[in-house]
């Protein structure tokens, strides 16, 4: 990639600030419900693994959610990053990608036998994830400025 053509990828100074988009809003929510996740994993992994429809067999199978707790820390910083750059294409990409995790969690806490509402919240993180891609996506292509 040339340094002309990233330019040319970078949003109009003329345009809407990222910053005034819902797509950009939208996004706030996902970053910090990870980092309060991870949190939560760290005072209680136990009682997280529940919450997510899969309990623990022991609790000492606790450090397998504590390993989740750490990856969904780093999501909860790369969203913050993206978020404080106001960088809509790499929140898009982001949110599309992250439509991975709840709908796994929906099928893992479902062959868990996890409650109905445990996998219903679990699908409408994946809607309202799917909600953000999209009015990213329209963001991103109007264009913004930081």
């Amino acid at each position: 990639m040339t340094a002309a053509s990233i330019q040319s990828q970078a949003p109009s100074p003329a345009g809407r600030p990222a910053h005034r988009t819902l797509g950009f809003w939208m996004s706030l929510p996902l970053g910090l419900l990870q980092g309060v996740n991870a949190l939560r994993v760290l005072a209680d992994p136990a009682g997280f693994a529940a919450y997510m429809g899969l309990p623990l067999a022991s609790p000492a199978d606790g450090a397998w959610v504590l390993v989740y707790g750490s990856r969904t820390a780093f999501i909860a910083a790369l969203v913050t990053i993206f978020v404080l750059r106001r960088d809509l294409q790499a929140l898009k990409w982001t949110a599309l990608a992250a439509l991975v995790m709840p709908l796994c969690d929906a099928l893992l806490a479902a062959q868990a036998g996890a409650p109905a509402a445990t996998v219903v919240r679990h699908g409408l993180i994946a809607l309202y994830l799917l909600v953000t891609v999209v009015m990213l996506w329209v963001a991103a292509r109007r264009p913004v400025s930081a």
